[in-house]
Formats: structure tokens, C-alpha cells, sequence
């Protein structure tokens, strides 16, 4: 990373507490190849992820429940924001239950999958 490029990994590691690989591959790739692109997909990004509307918890959870009723793995990283944010397990399954209405089985599966693996996890935060 260059002296003055902005560090967007910062703002994944406050949000979720890492970088996931799919986000460290590409945000390599686009500062290799197009740092304005990056520049412009990470501020639409930061703007749409945090509406001056709601907190922060509100949208990660907003967000785990439509990307559970794409049965989407990236799900568990706006749980795992969500519950950084303050959401309770509670909340968490709550959501599940919507997505569940509208996706069915798969979704609560991985809903279910994906909460324990977080509550399960040593440094469950």
C-alpha cells in the first residue's frame, strides 16, 4: 500500500473484526489495477453499508437477512458485524426467521450453521 492510499482493510477489521479473503484478493487487485475504481466501489460501498437512518446494527442485520434468503455465505460476516454492533443472538435468529419466511429451509439452515459457528467460535465476541 502506498503512503497516502487509504486504508480500506481498517474499515472491514471495525466492521467485522478482519478482512475476508474474498475482500483481501480483491482489494489487491483493484490497487494493482485500477485505485480509482477502488476509490469509487469503496466510498459507494461505505455510503450504502451505513445509512444516516439507521445504526449500524440495524443495517448488518438488515443485511444478514437478505443475504441469507440468498442462502449466501457472506452472511455470517454482517452476523458477525451485527453482533459487533450490539445485536444479540436473540436478534440473529429473529432475522432468520424472516428470511426463512420468504427462502425456506436453506436459509434457516445456514442461519442456524452460521450463528452457532460465531457463538461457538473460542473468541466469540
Amino acid at each position: 500500500m502506498s503512503g497516502n492510499a487509504p486504508a480500506y482493510e481498517d474499515i472491514y477489521v471495525d466492521l467485522i473484526g478482519f478482512v475476508p479473503p474474498r475482500i483481501q484478493h480483491r482489494l489487491r487487485v483493484e490497487r494493482e489495477c485500477d485505485p480509482e475504481l477502488l476509490d469509487l466501489v469503496e466510498a459507494l460501498r461505505t455510503r450504502a453499508m451505513y445509512p444516516e437512518s439507521m445504526e449500524t446494527k440495524v443495517s448488518q442485520l438488515i443485511l444478514f437477512g437478505i443475504l441469507l434468503s440468498h442462502v449466501a455465505p457472506a452472511a455470517e460476516y454482517h452476523a458477525r458485524g451485527a453482533i459487533r454492533a450490539g445485536a444479540t443472538k436473540r436478534e440473529l435468529h429473529d432475522v432468520a426467521a424472516l428470511a426463512f419466511l420468504f427462502r425456506g429451509l436453506p436459509a434457516f439452515n445456514l442461519a442456524g450453521e452460521l450463528i452457532n459457528k460465531i457463538y461457538d467460535a473460542p473468541a466469540a465476541e
